[in-house]
């Protein structure tokens, strides 16, 4: 990693350092703890109760043996000089545990790895380790920010870097159907050549950077020259479960292999012989289908879903293996979700490339700018809109090709209207090439509209309920 003088880094994060009141925290040792260990210069910038700088001066690696704690609520910023803090035993690297902002440059976290389904990390009563962990309160307002600078993340079992408001913690579930409250404050989360490489294979759902938002605030990611390579779940995850919105930014970022962590090729043994059927009404009952599929290495990793005629006999069911995405976003009541997308690249990840879904009021906004997908065993991009709302996106000079499902997907599911631009862009060899470049559909009530233009669809396009132009 590049070294980013303390000047530079003052400039990039002017927020702590114009509210900085006190001289730099030097951190002189690498030791774990004691006068000049960087966990005493976290013991003395939260009880200052103001806004701190913690500077690294040693080059040498910083080896713990439990989680360090940052128990200030005010903004700190946390300077090194391409060093690692790394821990040998399963345990959170970095933790702000009172809502605290950060902002972190030239550093890198890296747990024990050698995490895998067969190898948790959440077993035997224990905890999963987080890389960065940040704690919102409860009353929390105004906006919690995490800027990171020329960071690695690597090797912990549970979420790399985790921004968490909402009162179930751990157990808060995806933004469309999780539960639990959140505090009025809004998330702000800046990535920078932000690495995050082999985390999350050792517990169930756990991602690369996962940001759960509830109540009244939005979240807000931007991502420069990033990467997400590897993660047991989904590279990035967003879920914003309440009133908000979802404001995001991708830039020259890639999201490559992520969501292997329910491995398909060990838990295909476990697999009923019939993982789905469709019957007339009467003709099967619940009870003579497969049931939950259980001792395995990690039973959640098996979906079920039943279908019931008003009778009560199965219409439909369906077993499969939950794998995971590159980039997936989740926002759920009022409030709308937008991403941009530009120069980045979706690759090799084991469920959606880009999976984006919103519910409730609210509508959706996506531009692909010179992106490629590619290799990911699902959609090469793919959004959809359930209920009342609108989906508006563009495509430009992008590439989806060689995925296991559709290249591009805009679904409108409710009321609302869908409208796709799609140009100077190239879909091939997706799926079985049976209309399979594009599917842009409206199922309810309003319009639909797909423009393409200069482009090459070699798949073709499935429409419904749309008016295609070309």
């Amino acid at each position: 990693m590049k070294v980013t003088s303390a000047l530079a880094l003052s400039a990039l994060f002017a927020g702590v350092a114009a509210a900085q009141t006190t001289a730099p925290i030097m951190v002189t040792n690498a030791q774990d703890a004691g006068d000049g260990s960087l966990r005493a210069a976290l013991s003395q910038a939260a009880a200052t109760d103001a806004p701190s700088q913690v500077v690294i001066a040693t080059g040498d690696d910083i080896v713990i043996a439990e989680s360090l704690v940052y128990q200030g609520e005010a903004p700190l910023e946390i300077i090194g000089n391409g060093q690692r803090v790394r821990s040998d035993v399963n345990t959170h690297l970095l933790v702000s545990a009172n809502g605290g902002s950060l902002a972190i440059s030239d550093l890198a976290f890296e747990g024990p790895g050698q995490f895998s389904i067969v190898n948790r990390g959440d077993t035997n009563g224990q905890t999963a380790g987080k890389g960065i962990f940040i704690d919102v309160r409860d009353d929390q307002t105004g906006i919690v920010d995490l800027a990171l600078d020329n960071v690695l993340v690597k090797g912990v079992a549970n979420h790399g870097i985790h921004v968490s408001d909402c009162t179930l913690a751990d157990d808060c579930g995806a933004g469309a159907g999780g539960g639990g409250q959140g505090s009025p404050a809004s998330v702000r989360v800046r990535l920078n050549n932000v690495t995050v490489d082999g985390v999350g294979n050792g517990k169930f759902d756990a991602d690369g950077l996962r940001v759960d938002e509830r109540g009244e605030g939005d979240i807000h990611v931007t991502g420069l020259a990033s990467v997400f390579a590897r993660v047991g779940a989904d590279g990035l995850e967003l879920d914003e479960g309440q009133a908000g919105s979802i404001h995001s930014t991708m830039t020259r970022t890639r999201f490559v292999d992520n969501g292997a962590y329910c491995d398909p090729a060990l838990l295909a043994a476990y697999m009923p012989a019939e993982p789905e059927g469709e019957f007339e009404d009467g003709e099967v009952r619940e009870a003579d289908i497969p049931g939950d599929v259980t001792g395995t290495p990690d039973d959640s990793c098996f979906e079920r879903e039943v279908d019931l005629y008003d009778s009560g006999y199965v219409e439909a069911y369906e077993i499969g293996i939950d794998v995971d995405d590159g980039i997936d976003y989740d926002e759920a009541d009022a409030g709308d979700l937008n991403l941009t997308m530009i120069s980045s690249t979706i690759s090799g990840n084991y469920d959606e490339g880009v999976d984006m879904d919103e519910a409730g009021p609210g509508g959706g906004n996506l531009h692909y700018i010179n992106t490629l997908a590619y290799r990911n065993a699902d959609d090469g991009f793919k959004m959809s809109e359930e209920d009342a709302g609108s989906v508006h996106g563009a495509v430009l000079g992008s590439v989806s090709r060689d995925n296991g499902g559709k290249g591009v997907v805009f679904e409108e599911e409710g009321p609302g209207n869908v409208r796709l631009t799609v140009t100077e862009t190239h879909t091939v060899n997706n799926d079985d090439s049976d209309d399979t470049g594009l599917e842009v559909v409206q199922e309810d009530e309003g319009s639909g509209e797909l423009i393409v233009e200069s482009s090459r669809i070699e798949d073709g396009i499935d429409a419904e309920g749309v008016t295609v132009t070309q």
